[in-house]
């Protein structure tokens, strides 16, 4: 005969409420801000960032997503974590990075055409 320890509700409660306070704290965390851009070799902040620094810190960042959504879908897959909910927000997350990141490569390529089609 084994024995079941019940687990009060309102501890149960105090536990999910908890968890959802969390999961709010790291929804409303901002996914990329201009300060957060850490590149090797950056210069430093009194001296102007160029536009490939900010790509390269941009496509670090969407990379960034990417290895964590991938350990996160592997840890899942091997048993080692139960964290269903967290792997999904962080496969959405690396999702909606990317593509962000393609449609602002193809707006930059867009401008590069534009500009090589003006006649001087």
């Amino acid at each position: 005969m084994s024995i079941y320890t019940i687990t009060p509700a309102s501890t149960m409660q105090t536990q999910m409420m908890q968890d959802m306070q969390q999961m709010k704290s790291i929804a409303q965390a901002p996914v990329l801000s201009p300060m957060q851009i850490n590149t090797v070799g950056a210069q430093p902040a009194s001296s102007p960032v160029s536009f490939g620094q900010i790509l390269q810190g941009a496509l670090n960042h969407v990379d960034q997503f990417q290895q964590v959504a991938e350990q996160k879908q592997t840890d899942i897959d091997m048993g080692k974590s139960d964290d269903l909910a967290g792997t999904m927000i962080a496969s959405q997350q690396a999702s909606l990075s990317f593509s962000a990141l393609v449609q602002v490569r193809n707006k930059v390529a867009s401008g590069f055409n534009d500009l090589m089609s003006m006649s001087v």
